[in-house]
């Protein structure tokens, strides 16, 4: 009798515990969706309309390494058929690691894009969207992509002063001003918004749009160092929020969480980045159709693109 009265005891007990962390669960999720609502709604109020965006096709799949491949493009013309990607990346992550690799493609890479001849590739964005971008990256490449995000500088401006209020800490090498809507001088400061689209987009030098690049990857591993923490985490719904209503991408809220909290780990250590073309891959000849061109090497640069995944 005593035993069995000890055994119902110990069932409500665990039936108590059980209903407790579901109880957790749920708030948790109510409290991320409110968070996620928040920032969208607040980003909405800072448009002066609400986003319309195309709606693409886009067969993209895993690669052939069983990895998850992003096609990242930025642009000012969001929603605009002929606009032209203004950079061009692709975010690689392996899932069982929990590891991410950043490829950035120089926009005036001179290659064939399938059904229209050899032309830069940023063409192919305005030529048959993300689409057409996938294709001539898998033709020129080999590499398949799963997902596609086209970003409006402006959600790059709107995530940046949300994720860091007091700027992030970048080391500016010269002074910049051409073109780029505000003036940064020489040395280590904080960057809002603004400031630090104005830094990636800086390409009025010697090394033109090589050094942008190179500033745009430098960027990316600033932003993942600053950001990783408990707190971050935290924030992300808000964070991803803020910025999905200038995001045009197949990929689901919730994919998104899963790698941004891996993005964001303290654990999962630096970000390796890749530039094709890579050094010693390209000439610079002048075209009729496109003017100034990157006529790159591309079985020099495939190969170094899957020893940089693989590795």
């Amino acid at each position: 009798m005593r035993s069995e009265r000890h055994q119902g005891k110990r069932k409500r007990r665990w039936r108590s515990v059980l209903l407790g962390f579901l109880l957790l669960i749920c708030l948790g999720a109510g409290y991320s969706y409110f968070q996620y609502k928040q920032g969208v709604n607040q980003s909405l109020k800072k448009m002066d309309q609400d986003p319309s965006k195309v709606v693409y096709s886009f067969e993209g799949q895993k690669d052939q390494y069983g990895d998850t491949n992003v096609l990242l493009l930025g642009s000012d013309a969001r929603g605009k058929e002929r606009s032209r990607s203004d950079t061009i990346m692709i975010v690689h992550f392996n899932e069982d690691k929990g590891t991410f690799k950043l490829t950035s493609i120089m926009r005036d890479c001179y290659v064939e894009i399938p059904g229209h001849g050899k032309h830069k590739i940023n063409s192919a964005f305005a030529r048959g969207g993300p689409e057409l971008m996938r294709q001539t990256i898998k033709q020129n490449f080999d590499i398949d992509l799963q997902y596609y995000a086209i970003v409006d500088f402006q959600g790059f401006v709107q995530l940046i002063d949300e994720a860091f209020p007091n700027g992030v800490e970048i080391d500016v090498e010269k002074e910049m001003k051409k073109n780029i809507g505000v003036t940064l001088e020489p040395g280590r400061q904080r960057l809002n918004g603004k400031e630090l689209l104005g830094y990636v987009r800086f390409r009025h030098d010697a090394i033109g749009d090589f050094g942008r690049v190179e500033r745009q990857q430098k960027t990316v591993k600033a932003i993942k160092d600053q950001l990783s923490g408990i707190q971050t985490i935290a924030k992300l719904p808000k964070l991803i929020g803020v910025v999905t209503p200038y995001v045009n991408t197949n990929m689901k809220t919730s994919d998104a969480l899963f790698m941004a909290k891996d993005f964001l780990s303290e654990k999962r250590g630096t970000v390796d980045t890749l530039r094709i073309p890579i050094e010693n891959s390209f000439t610079e000849p002048r075209v009729p159709e496109d003017g100034l061109v990157l006529d790159i090497d591309v079985e020099k640069n495939k190969e170094a693109l899957h020893q940089f995944i693989t590795k």
